[in-house]
C-alpha cells in the first residue's frame, strides 16, 4: 500500500539578506504530487510533525550547510507540546538546533495560547530559532506576537502597498529584537519597497523560485542610494549576518578540512560547544596552509581542530557595524580577515559577519554623506535631516525640529562683505555642532538657514548655546532667530508635515526683535515666545 510520503517532494526557497545579497537560509516547502497533505497536516498534528522531520532529512541529503527554515502550524505545537522527533532528527543528520528556524504558521484561531507559548519556550531551550509566519495576512493576535518574541517576523509582499503599516511592524520588530522578512517578492519595485520599509530579509520569485536543489546563486536588484537611510550610529550588524559553518568543539582537523574543501565559499569554521557557544575560530587560509605542509596531514588530521584555531571574536546581535570594526581592530593584524561571530543573548552563534561587507557598506554611506555636505560648513543638507525625521516618526519617537537663521543676513553681507558673512555662517555651524549631543542632528540647508533635530529635553541648552552668544560680522552686531516645532508620536505623518508646521513658527520668530525663539506643537494652534519681544510665557493665536 502506498503511503502519502511516497508522492511527497520538497522544494527549497532562499531567504535573502537584502544588505549583503547573500542567502541567509533555506525554507523547505512541502510539494505533494497528489492529494493535499498540507490540509491534512493542518488537521492532524502528527502528520505536520512528520512533515517537519522529513523536511530536515531531505535537506541533509542535499548536503546544504545553510540554516534551514521548517514550517509548522501553530496548532501542532500547542497540541504536541513541542517537537521532540524534530530535535532528534536534527541531531541525527549532524545539524545543530540553532541552525534551524521553526516557521510557525497560521491559523492561530482556537489555538490554546498558553500551550503554544510553553511549546515555543521548550523549542528555544533546545536551541531552535522561532519565526512568526503569516503576520499581517493571518490571524495572529498582536499580544500573542509580542509574547512569542520571535527571532523573525514574516510579512506577505502584498502588505507593502500599506507602507506605514509595514514601518510600524519594523518598529515592533526592533522592540522585540526580531528581524523583518518580506515573503512573496516578485518585482524590483516590491524589493525597493521592502528596503524602504526597513526589511532586512526577503524571499520570493524575484530572487530565486522554489527548486528541488538549493539555489547556488540568487538575483538581488542593485540597492539605490536612497532606498533606505543609514542610522547615525551606523548600520546594525543584523544587516550583514551570513550563515556560519559550525562544527562541534570536538571535531577533528580532518573533519574541518573536509568541510572547507567541499565548500569553497566558506571562509572559516566556528567550533561550538553543546550549547552553540563559539569556543574556537578556524580561519580557512591559515588552517589549510598548516594542513598542506610536508607533514601537515599526518600531524594534524586526527588531532582536535581546536589546536589549529584561535579564540573567537564575537559581537552581540544588537551591535553596530562600527562596534564590529572596534572588535576587529583589537588583536593580531593577521586576523583582520577573520569572520566575527554574532551571538544571541545566550552566547549562541546565530551567524558571522565578514569585514569586507562592513567596510563596503560603511564606505558607501560615507561617500553618500560626503556628497550631501554643504561646502561652506561641511554639515549635511536637508535630505539627511528629513530622512532622520521620517525614521523617528516611523519609530514612534517624540522629537523637536528647529529652524535657525541670521536676522537680516542680506544686510550683513552688504555691509560687512561676503567673506565676513561666510565666516559668520561657519561660526554658527560650529557652535551648533559643539552644542549637539546624543541623537541631535544638525544640517545646513543653504545660505544662513540651519535645521536642527533633537530630543525635546535637549532644547534649552541647545538654544542657549547659540542665542546667548554676542554674534558679530565685520564688527556689526548680529542676532539669530530660532523656531521649533515639538512633534509627539502620531502628531505628524512625515517630514513634509513637520516642515509645514514649522513654517508659520519661522515667520513668527522673524517678526520679533533681537535674538528670538518661538516654540509650537504639531497639531495644536498657537505658539510660545521663549526669546525676543514679549513675555517668556506669552502665547500667540
Amino acid at each position: 500500500m502506498h503511503s502519502w510520503t511516497d508522492t511527497l517532494r520538497f522544494a527549497f526557497q532562499p531567504v535573502v539578506n537584502l544588505t549583503t545579497g547573500g542567502v541567509a537560509g533555506l525554507e523547505i516547502l512541502a510539494r505533494p504530487e497528489t492529494g493535499d497533505v498540507l490540509a491534512e497536516a493542518r488537521r492532524d498534528p502528527e502528520i505536520d510533525g512528520r512533515l517537519a522531520v522529513l523536511a530536515v532529512r531531505t535537506a541533509a541529503r542535499r548536503e546544504t550547510l545553510l540554516p534551514l527554515h521548517v514550517n509548522v502550524f501553530a496548532g501542532t505545537l500547542a497540541d504536541l507540546g513541542g517537537l521532540t522527533p524534530l530535535h532528534d532528527a536534527v541531531r541525527a543528520v549532524g545539524r545543530l538546533p540553532w541552525e534551524v528556524t521553526i516557521d510557525i504558521g497560521p491559523p492561530y484561531t482556537h489555538v490554546p495560547q498558553q500551550a503554544l507559548l510553553e511549546a515555543v519556550a521548550g523549542l528555544r531551550e533546545q536551541g531552535f530559532r522561532i519565526s512568526a509566519d503569516g503576520v499581517g495576512d493571518g490571524d495572529v493576535p498582536l499580544r500573542l506576537l509580542i509574547d512569542l518574541a520571535p527571532d523573525l517576523v514574516k510579512l506577505d509582499a502584498s502588505l507593502l502597498a500599506r507602507s506605514p503599516a509595514v514601518r510600524a511592524m519594523r518598529t515592533l520588530c526592533d522592540e522585540i529584537g526580531a528581524l523583518l522578512v518580506v515573503e512573496g517578492v516578485e518585482t524590483e519595485l516590491q524589493c525597493a519597497a521592502a528596503l524602504s520599509a526597513g526589511a532586512q530579509l526577503a524571499q520570493g520569485e524575484l530572487f530565486a523560485p522554489p527548486s528541488r536543489l538549493p539555489a547556488a546563486d540568487v538575483y538581488v536588484p542593485p540597492r539605490s542610494a536612497d532606498a533606505v537611510g543609514t542610522p547615525r550610529s551606523g548600520p546594525s550588524v543584523r544587516e550583514f549576518v551570513r550563515p556560519a559553518a559550525l562544527l562541534p568543539a570536538t571535531a577533528s582537523a580532518g573533519q574541518v578540512r573536509a568541510l572547507l574543501t567541499g565548500s569553497p565559499d566558506v571562509s572559516g569554521v566556528l567550533l561550538v560547544d553543546r550549547d552553540g557557544v563559539p569556543v574556537r575560530s578556524v580561519h580557512r587560509s591559515r588552517f589549510l596552509l598548516s594542513m598542506s605542509g610536508r607533514y601537515g596531514h599526518a600531524l594534524y588530521a586526527d588531532r582536535p581542530a581546536a589546536k589549529l584555531g584561535d579564540p573567537p571574536r564575537t559581537v552581540g546581535v544588537d551591535a553596530t557595524a562600527w562596534e564590529v570594526l572596534d572588535v576587529v581592530a583589537v588583536g593580531d593584524r593577521d586576523r583582520t580577515s577573520d569572520d566575527v561571530a554574532v551571538v544571541d543573548r545566550y552566547g549562541r552563534c546565530v551567524g558571522v559577519v565578514r569585514l569586507a561587507d562592513l567596510v563596503r557598506a560603511l564606505a558607501e554611506s560615507r561617500v553618500e554623506e560626503a556628497a550631501g555636505l554643504n561646502p561652506l560648513t561641511r554639515l549635511p543638507g536637508s535630505d539627511a535631516i528629513t530622512g532622520e525625521v521620517d525614521r523617528r516618526i516611523a519609530d514612534g519617537r517624540a522629537f523637536a525640529l528647529s529652524w535657525l537663521d541670521v536676522d537680516h543676513f542680506k544686510q550683513v553681507n552688504d555691509g560687512a562683505g561676503f567673506a565676513a558673512g561666510d565666516e559668520l555662517i561657519r561660526s554658527v555651524g560650529r557652535a551648533l555642532q559643539h552644542a549637539a549631543s546624543g541623537s541631535t542632528r544638525v544640517g545646513h540647508i543653504g545660505g544662513d538657514d540651519f535645521l536642527v533635530l533633537a530630543d525635546p529635553e535637549g532644547l534649552d541648552p541647545l538654544a542657549a548655546s547659540v542665542l546667548d552668544v554676542p554674534w558679530a560680522a565685520g564688527g556689526r552686531p548680529v542676532t539669530l532667530s530660532l523656531a521649533t516645532v515639538l512633534c509627539m508620536p502620531g502628531s505628524v505623518t512625515d517630514h513634509r508635515e513637520a516642515a509645514a508646521c514649522l513654517a508659520p513658527l519661522k515667520q513668527a520668530a522673524k517678526a520679533l526683535d533681537g535674538a528670538s525663539w518661538v516654540l509650537g506643537r504639531a497639531g495644536l494652534a498657537g505658539h510660545e515666545v521663549r526669546r525676543g519681544s514679549g513675555a517668556a510665557t506669552a502665547r500667540a493665536g
